[in-house]
């Protein structure tokens, strides 16, 4: 099988990145290209048409090949759940879940199997596959354990590129040092190194290129510089870094940096609307006074329910919605705005009934199945007749409080044709929704917008606009054509 593989001197060297950019360059030279990632740990998480759970990196990559994402694409997924246990995805679908210190013994021998599974199926229909590493392989204490980076390459005697990130410093050290510490068998395999993150005059970096390469006999085959705009990112890590560009705007934004944040990916059209300032608030930090408040998705929601309240974030939250602030939650946050969350089954934590904000009358009941499908409806709110487009993942059943304990008309309306996807509240303030992607959609996201326009008084935006997926489009074009103005690919695809 022909293949290519990307690994990275440290987590977040740029590989997803010039993954998805070389699935783009290559597509475009009449390649049949399919990204991979043998094992992937990320809560950012995209429903397959067969309703696998993939990475949301590896979907994006997927688009960019000019392909639907498959879930050998990233034959496992791991999801962390913050109590030192990750949810365990094999080829889309949940098989258990495991502590770091056991995983090696319990799925490491299925989890290859699936990795060579996967691999077999990709090299029947498509002409190259573009491996993406994770983290560093030169970790020498879990190289053991290691089923992503160079175990991957050898097996598919792939030539690879090393890619470092010289804005974080230390960029030569990072390169000699993970070469010296691979076998002579997987460094043979590396063809090139990436200088990812340049700040400056490539003039001045020309003698440390130069003293590379005649240190390590392997060609520097491109220096990108710094990218400064915002790509889909694997997980909540990247938020650490991630600064939208813009500081100010017509409508302000504030998204809830939870504990366990997944899914904000949900947020990136949102960030690509020129009137829109978004901003996440950390559960300790002052609300202030923003247009509209998004609780997002989560992995565990009853954990960030809990933390929400013992933080005082959920108080500011409430006095947030009583002063006629708009709150919407997404999936897990949808889930926080009403009043009540049971674990009957010990799901996330002990079996018991949690508090949400209270916000909507509805409760929550975490079941043993986990929803994952792609959907379709049309939009009752807040324009009728929207047609939208989106994916469930969620444990979670919703319905509204039973009738003791209620009024006879309930206090909100449905989002959508389909009930089980949403509501909002009479005073159009409170929105719970279960559709990851729901701001994807176009015109639905410009009528929503329109809903914070109006109360500041501005003017409506059109909302006869393209759904995001062609802004995407164009961003995976602009990252291509940046990539290979600035990348020489001739000593891998000439080996490959």
């Amino acid at each position: 099988m022909k293949a290519i593989m990307v690994v990275g001197t440290t987590s977040h060297a740029g590989k997803s990145l010039l993954t998805t950019a070389l699935c783009r360059i290559l597509w475009r030279q009449g390649w049949r290209v399919a990204p991979f990632k043998g094992q992937n740990m990320a809560l950012n998480a995209y429903v397959t048409a067969t309703g696998g759970e993939i990475g949301y990196a590896q979907a994006v990559q997927a688009w960019a090949a000019g392909v639907s994402p498959w879930v050998e694409m990233n034959p496992i997924l791991l999801k962390p759940q913050g109590d030192m246990t990750s949810q365990v995805i094999i080829k889309g679908q949940v098989v258990g879940k495991t502590r770091a210190s056991q995983y090696y013994k319990e799925y490491f021998a299925r989890g290859w199997e699936a990795i060579v599974e996967s691999l077999q199926k990709l090299a029947g229909e498509f002409d190259l596959v573009i491996c993406e590493g994770a983290g560093s392989p030169a970790e020498i204490n879990l190289k053991h354990r290691d089923l992503t980076n160079m175990r991957v390459a050898l097996h598919l005697n792939a030539p690879t590129l090393l890619v470092v990130d010289i804005d974080r410093g230390g960029a030569f050290a990072h390169v000699v040092g993970t070469l010296e510490l691979l076998e002579p068998e997987e460094r043979s395999l590396i063809k090139g190194v990436v200088i990812n993150k340049f700040r400056g005059q490539r003039s001045l970096l020309e003698p440390g290129i130069k003293w590379l390469e005649e240190r390590t006999k392997i060609p520097v085959v491109g220096v990108l510089p710094w990218i400064n705009q915002i790509f889909p990112a694997e997980d909540s890590l990247d938020l650490l870094e991630r600064r939208s560009h813009k500081t100010e705007g017509e409508v302000n934004i504030a998204i809830i940096r939870l504990p366990r944040i997944s899914n904000f990916t949900d947020f990136d059209p949102l960030e690509a609307e020129p009137t829109v300032v978004v901003k996440y608030i950390s559960l300790g930090q002052s609300l202030g006074h923003p247009d509209a408040v998004i609780i997002p998705g989560s992995k565990t929601t009853v954990s960030d329910a809990i933390a929400l309240h013992e933080s005082g974030m959920a108080t500011q939250l409430q006095q947030y919605a009583a002063a006629g602030g708009t709150i919407m939650g997404i999936c897990g946050g949808f889930q926080i705005l009403g009043q009540t969350i049971s674990d009957p089954h010990g799901i996330e934590g002990e079996p018991n009934r949690y508090p949400g904000l209270g916000l909507l009358k509805l409760k929550t009941t975490i079941a043993p199945q986990k929803i994952a499908r792609q959907r379709s409806a049309i939009s009752n709110y807040p324009q009728a007749g929207l047609p939208v487009t989106g994916y469930e993942i969620h444990n979670g059943r919703t319905l509204p409080l039973s009738s003791k304990y209620r009024t006879e008309i309930p206090d909100f309306d449905y989002l959508f044709d389909d009930r089980g996807l949403g509501v909002v509240n009479h005073a159009r303030s409170v929105w719970g929704c279960y559709l990851h992607g729901i701001f994807d959609n176009g015109p639905w996201r410009r009528a929503w917008l329109n809903v914070l326009r109006h109360q500041r008084g501005l003017t409506a935006l059109p909302t006869g606009v393209a759904n995001y997926r062609e802004q995407r489009e164009a961003t995976i074009d602009a990252l291509a054509d940046f990539v290979a103005a600035n990348l020489d690919l001739t000593s891998v695809l000439s080996t490959g």
